[in-house]
């Protein structure tokens, strides 16, 4: 494990993008005897999660085939399906796509925005004085499985987080119950948000979540809303949240809300041997 922080240290500092995201980090640290992994020590590594192959290769070692050998190595000569992510649409990574059948399936953009005049956000207008917004409660959590169940019912990672996936995020060093904010009536949880601190200065639309019973009431801006200006409350500076590139509805209201994307700031989804990813 040493040598697989190691190596993505290094690449995070040379791309200025951490080359694994938060889901593949917790299947490593909490599930790593499930995972297959390759690692060349101080080159590279992969590893092997079911149908997802995760591959890194360090900034002095790139160029050299480490990264088509531990490739090679993880897919053995199994055809798919395969899925693999490049973070932040690395130009090496699609060239190695492209010469070993993978397919670019999926994209999903990272937006930011300055928190500067959160606190100046519109009033709540939540259309239904009855809800409650406040934080989150021990004993909240099988109605925040259901409501993201429901919110996220064809989303291919979120929509399948169970109790199990729950806990270990809330068992993650960064997890504050202040930073998720419900929306509740009595027992009966309506949305969420799951705000996120990276550091003193950066936070994240970590999870939004509105039950589809009660869209377009409002909730969804309200609850945007309380999230940034709780942020904003923390000192932080700027906030990011990820958005599939396809789902123009949200890209429009969140442009709307000051967030912009710049083209590097993109996630990548290749795959080979399935039509699409989710399929």
């Amino acid at each position: 494990m040493a040598d697989i922080e190691a190596i993505s240290a290094a690449s995070a500092e040379a791309d200025g993008l951490e080359p694994l995201d938060e889901g593949a980090w917790r299947r490593l640290r909490h599930h790593g005897g499930e995972l297959t992994t390759y690692v060349e020590p101080g080159r590279g590594f992969s590893a092997v999660d079911g149908d997802q192959v995760h591959l890194v290769v360090a900034p002095e070692a790139r160029g050299h085939g480490v990264g088509g050998r531990l490739l090679a190595t993880a897919l053995g000569d199994r055809v798919g399906p395969w899925q693999a992510w490049s973070h932040g649409d690395h130009p090496a990574a699609a060239a190695l796509a492209r010469s070993t059948g993978f397919e670019r399936t999926r994209a999903l953009w990272v937006m930011r925005r300055s928190l500067a005049g959160a606190e100046e956000l519109r009033p709540l207008d939540l259309r239904a004085p009855s809800l409650t917004i406040r934080s989150f409660e021990p004993g909240d959590e099988a109605e925040l499985l259901r409501v993201n169940a429901a919110a996220f019912a064809h989303h291919p990672e979120q929509g399948s987080m169970d109790a199990v996936d729950l806990a270990e995020r809330m068992a993650e060093p960064w997890f504050d119950p202040a930073d998720l904010v419900v929306a509740a009536e009595g027992d009966r949880m309506y949305g969420f948000h799951w705000t996120k601190r990276h550091s003193a200065t950066l936070g994240e639309v970590y999870v939004m979540a509105v039950d589809p019973e009660v869209h377009g009431r409002g909730l969804g801006n309200a609850l945007l809303d309380v999230g940034l200006r709780h942020l904003r409350s923390r000192g932080l500076e700027d906030v990011l949240l990820y958005v599939e590139s396809d789902n123009l509805p949200a890209i429009g209201l969140y442009e709307k809300l000051g967030f912009t994307h710049a083209p590097t700031d993109t996630h990548v989804m290749y795959t080979r041997g399935v039509s699409a990813p989710g399929s």
